[in-house]
């Protein structure tokens, strides 16, 4: 799974009042590009009832979407569902807590709705091998601040692609690349190797490779004895 996102030099994906249009012409390109080379998108219901993103590819082929939305509250005429609906198959992950009458509207209106999970919050796990079991095999995240912990938290993401513009927005309450609870210690933090640096339009993307901690034990240095 690649996670990418655009956010600011000071890490917001958002400023205070939601606004997240840090991508320039070009690096919008390489995110279209990106789209046409994986088998799914996947954001957070947050991201598509504030934007209400259409989440397909200017060049290439769109792949499928896939909505996080444990209570079904993603609406039925949100152009992620509607727009190109025939040609793109859109799934909404919700957990069994979802009122039925959401989940059939949405059925309604085109959309594949998975349930993933009995509690709160969608079972992330089980939504991957349900994809897994659809033939997704490579996997756009281009979620919110939550979502993103969520995913990483979990071991989930692979790959980071980060797009940084060249602005400073500030705002204590402006969404970040990863919110969620956080790690205590930076000894528990999701560990990235840096792969490359280029510069795309305005904007300095940052590509890095998610460590494992198999990767971590191959990198030792055996003990002299």
């Amino acid at each position: 799974m690649i996670l990418n996102a655009a956010m600011s030099l000071d890490g917001k994906i958002a400023t205070v009042s939601g606004d997240s249009e840090f991508s320039d012409e070009e690096d919008w390109m390489r995110v279209h590009r990106l789209r046409s080379e994986v088998d799914a998108i996947m954001v957070g219901v947050n991201t598509v009832l504030a934007d209400d993103p259409k989440l397909t590819s200017k060049v290439g082929r769109s792949p499928m979407r896939v909505v996080v939305d444990s209570m079904a509250r993603t609406p039925p005429t949100a152009r992620v569902i509607t727009f190109m609906r025939r040609e793109v198959p859109t799934i909404i992950a919700v957990t069994g807590k979802a009122p039925a009458e959401r989940i059939e509207d949405l059925r309604k209106a085109g959309a594949n709705v998975m349930v993933c999970g009995e509690k709160g919050k969608v079972d992330l796990e089980a939504l991957m091998e349900k994809l897994f079991e659809m033939g997704v095999r490579t996997l756009l995240l281009e979620g919110g601040g939550n979502l993103n912990w969520s995913m990483l938290e979990r071991g989930l993401v692979d790959e980071v692609r980060v797009a940084i513009a060249p602005v400073i927005v500030g705002g204590s309450k402006a969404i970040t690349l990863v919110e969620g609870e956080g790690f205590s210690k930076v000894s528990q933090a999701v560990k990235v190797e840096f792969l490359g640096v280029e510069k795309v339009g305005s904007c300095l993307l940052i590509i890095c490779k998610v460590k494992r901690e198999a990767d971590d034990r191959r990198n030792e240095t055996p003990s002299e004895t």
